[in-house]
Parts: C-alpha cells; structure tokens; sequence
C-alpha cells in the first residue's frame, strides 16, 4: 500500500496592508502617496459604503473569516501563500510607484492566523518601502517563526527553497519568483551585497533551465516540488504562450506544482504531464471592495485551492477549489448562484487546456481533465 498523498493548500494574494491595516487592533501609519487618495481610512469607508459598517478593531482572525475553518477541515500538509504587503514601519515610499502595501509589524497576527507553512515574498508590493522595509518584513515573519521564501538579504538566499517536513519523512520544497510582466522593477532583483527579491523572465529559456538546476541539485526521492510565481497583468483570462512554455519546462525539469499568482481574480488550470499548473489564483485577502471598474471580472470572489499530490511521483492525485467572498473585509462562504459563476468562468478558460470543473453537491469546485483519468 502506497504512501498517503501530500496535501497542500495554495492561494492567491494575501494583502494584510492599507486598509485591512486600519481595521486590524494596531494600525500603522495611514498616509498613502496614490494620485487621489492619501489617506488608508478611505479604503475603509469604500467598503463600508459598499457592505455595510465594519467593527473596529476587528479580531486578527477577522480576514480570514469563515476559510479558517475550510483549513481546519481540509487539514492540508503544507498552506502556501502570497504575501503580497511589505510588514514594517518605514516611510520610505518606493519612487515611481503609485500603489504601496505596508502593515504595522504588530499585525503579524493577523497573518499568523492562518497559519501558513510558507510565505512567498517575490511580487511587486514587498519592497514598496525599499530595502529597509523589505529588511524588517524578513526580521519580522523570521521573530515569528514564519517562513520567508522568494526574498533574502542577498541573492542567494532570496533562491533558496522554504523547506516544510511533512509526515513520513518527506518534504515539500517551495521556491519562489518574480518576473517583470507582473509589475516588479528589475532593481528590485536580489544581488550578492543587497537584500532584493529572486527575479526571473518567463520569455528566457534559460531562466527555466537554472531554475530546474536549482530544483535538481535539491530535490530528494521523495520530495515534492512547488515553485511559486509572480506573472502576469492583473486583468483578463488569457495566459501568454511564453508563460505556457516557461511552466512546461519547470515540469520537465522536476517541479511538481506550479503555482501562478498576480491577476486579480483566478485564471485557467492545467494538467500537464500529470502535474498540476495553475496560472493564476486571483485575489485572497485585500481591501479592493469598493474599488469600481473591472465588475465583470467579480473579484470580489475568492477560491481555496487544495491539491493532493503522489508522494513518489509528484503526479497529481485530485484537486478542488473552495469559492469565498469578500465582504466587510472579511471572507464568507460563496452562495450557490456565484460559486456556479466562478464554475463557469473557469470551465470555459480552463477548457482550452483539456481541464474542467466542476461544482459539486458540497459547494466544492473540482478539477476533471478530459484528457486522461479524473482527478
């Protein structure tokens, strides 16, 4: 009898900055540098004006809501996330940029609350406080034991994998990057004397040749692989054949699972070779609410992905995806009526890519590939 499959829970971005900061028990600084606001508070009454009156200071848990008990229920191995918001108190506002994310470090909880194994740091709002502000987001998720992976104080360790033991002696290795379709400065790139981000282009065959180098020169039998990545504009369904080759060669070079973030709402899935890609998980946790323009895109609706993989093959053994809203700042479970929106839209973009999905009886959506076996 084969080993259990390694269960992984993966989402898009976690934004714990601006506005979700205002309303968490230890507010930072509001003051913002956009070209019409200047004040957090007013991402705050967008919601407000949109959802109804939200209590504050709510519970660190309150962002979260109602997924704190969709994680304890599916129990995954290994919660995969994209920290998409620099944790410091720096004034130092990023030049040339006019959207910055910044928490006060006594919010961590907040984060915390979820409880995630990793924390990817490689995507275009980390060092919207510079250096220094990227220095303290480090210090402060290493004081609170959380794993950082996809930035460091040189380049090296920007590189380096986050590496969670998992039942049975094995591990998940999770390896993170940036690329520049996603809006991260090349200067933004890690180097050997300066703290910076692990940047890569995915139009560079030779950027997926050194990152599967550096997955085998890791890899142990037994280990299973995400690499986890920033890409992409914020907007629309298709995804570029040079990010469809760039994901192709990973999982040819040994990576397992390929985890797409940057647009704001959940892009198609693809079984390849048995492995899981998906190329964008949209929005998790933010303060967009009352934010008005890309309506037909509902990006007030979130989803949970939780992937089940072979342990000694990495081949993916089924995957399904909870559908939540955003509401007050706070996650709830989707209705039935937007959780067949979110179906729809999936099946159709996914189609293309031999993926469909389905909504099951318990409001879950799965993965169903048409070219091979169900997952």
């Amino acid at each position: 009898m084969g080993a259990d499959p390694v269960r992984l829970f993966l989402c898009g971005d976690v934004m714990l900055g601006r506005g979700v900061d205002q309303i968490l028990p230890h507010p930072g600084d509001p003051t913002l540098r956009e070209p019409y606001l200047w004040d957090a508070l007013t991402y705050v009454e967008s919601a407000e004006a949109v959802n109804g009156p939200i209590p504050r200071p709510v519970d660190f848990s309150w962002p979260w809501g109602e997924t704190l008990r969709l994680l304890d229920d599916a129990a995954p191995d290994v919660r995969v996330v994209n920290l998409e918001t620099s944790v410091t108190r720096s004034d130092d506002f990023a030049p040339n940029k006019e959207v910055h994310y910044r928490m006060a470090p006594a919010n961590l909880p907040c984060l915390a609350a979820g409880r995630p194994d990793a924390c990817v740091l490689a995507n275009n709002h980390v060092l919207d406080f510079g250096r220094l502000g990227l220095e303290e987001t480090l210090g402060t998720l290493e004081h609170a034991g959380l794993r950082a992976v996809g930035a460091g104080r040189d380049a090296g360790a920007a590189r380096r994998p986050a590496i969670v033991p998992v039942d049975g002696g094995r591990r998940v290795l999770i390896f993170a990057f940036g690329t520049a379709s996603s809006g991260i400065p090349p200067t933004w790139a890690a180097a050997r004397d300066h703290a910076g981000l692990a940047l890569v282009s995915e139009t560079s065959n030779a950027d997926a040749a050194e990152v599967a180098d550096r997955v085998r020169r890791v890899k142990q039998p037994g280990d299973i692989v995400v690499v986890s990545i920033h890409w992409g504009s914020n907007w629309g369904y298709h995804v570029s054949r040079a990010q469809i080759r760039f994901a192709h060669a990973l999982i040819d070079g040994g990576v397992d699972v390929v985890h797409g973030h940057s647009s704001h709402h959940p892009r198609p899935v693809e079984v390849y070779r048995g492995k899981l890609i998906l190329y964008g998980c949209g929005d998790f946790i933010d303060d967009y609410e009352g934010i008005s323009g890309y309506e037909e895109y509902r990006d007030d609706l979130r989803l949970l992905y939780f992937v089940s993989v072979e342990p000694d093959t990495g081949e993916l053994v089924g995957a399904c995806m909870a559908p939540v809203q955003a509401r007050q700042m706070r996650l709830t479970l989707a209705s039935h009526e937007d959780s067949q929106w979110v179906r729809e839209i999936l099946d159709r973009t996914s189609r293309v890519f031999g993926s469909r999905i389905d909504l099951g009886p318990d409001g879950m959506l799965g993965l169903r590939r048409t070219r091979g076996e169900r997952t």
